[in-house]
């Protein structure tokens, strides 16, 4: 997808977008104490890391307590507005602030940690070779109720096959997860994902 294209989606999104933003962000400050705004450093194209941002859906500290870094289904440091954020993937909208950054774009594999970027095979690598995104092929075709290895697999299929018009697919089935009320990346059943 064209860098012409991510501006002008991410821009017109966050527009949009910015009054849910912004009471989202009053709502987390008020539910429990830290920054609405959770940061966390996540390995981008290339494998060049940079620091990704979110909602905070968590209690602050999050990841020093129970799991750490892992969140579970039903993980009890996920607060009651957190919850709400991540049913609708509300908390990944100051991604869009990374897209405009240049260092994520609308479609592509979702950012993930060193840890796991760290146990890559050679060809899992390949997963690193396109801008993270705001969606993506797995996404919209299991989101995290799928096993970790799935998910890699849907990505490289992704990076193989990427076209404009495939990026517009992805794009409306987003639109429509979102419309029907079904979310992007509930708690995960099938193993784990990074906090946030």
């Amino acid at each position: 997808m064209t860098r012409l294209f991510d501006i002008l989606v991410a821009s017109v999104a966050l527009v949009l977008s910015s009054p849910i933003l912004l009471a989202a962000m009053i709502a987390v400050r008020l539910e429990s104490p830290g920054s609405p705004i959770y940061r966390q450093r996540r390995v981008g194209r290339d494998g060049e890391p940079f620091e990704m941002l979110k909602l905070r859906t968590m209690v602050s500290g999050a990841e020093h307590q129970g799991a750490g870094m892992a969140v579970n289904y039903g993980d009890p440091r996920i607060t009651r507005v957190g919850r709400i954020l991540r049913r609708f993937s509300i908390d990944e909208l100051p991604n869009l602030v990374n897209v405009l950054r240049g260092e994520m774009s609308i479609v592509g594999p979702r950012p993930t940690i060193q840890v796991q970027v760290d146990q890559y095979t050679a060809h899992q690598r390949r997963r690193l070779d396109v801008k993270p995104g705001l969606t993506g092929w797995a996404q919209v075709n299991g989101r995290a109720s799928l096993p970790w290895h799935e998910r890699i697999e849907l990505d490289l299929w992704y990076v193989e096959h990427r076209s404009f018009g495939l990026d517009l697919r992805i794009i409306a089935k987003t639109i429509h997860m979102l419309v029907a009320g079904t979310g992007l990346y509930k708690g995960d059943k099938g193993g784990w994902k990074p906090s946030a």
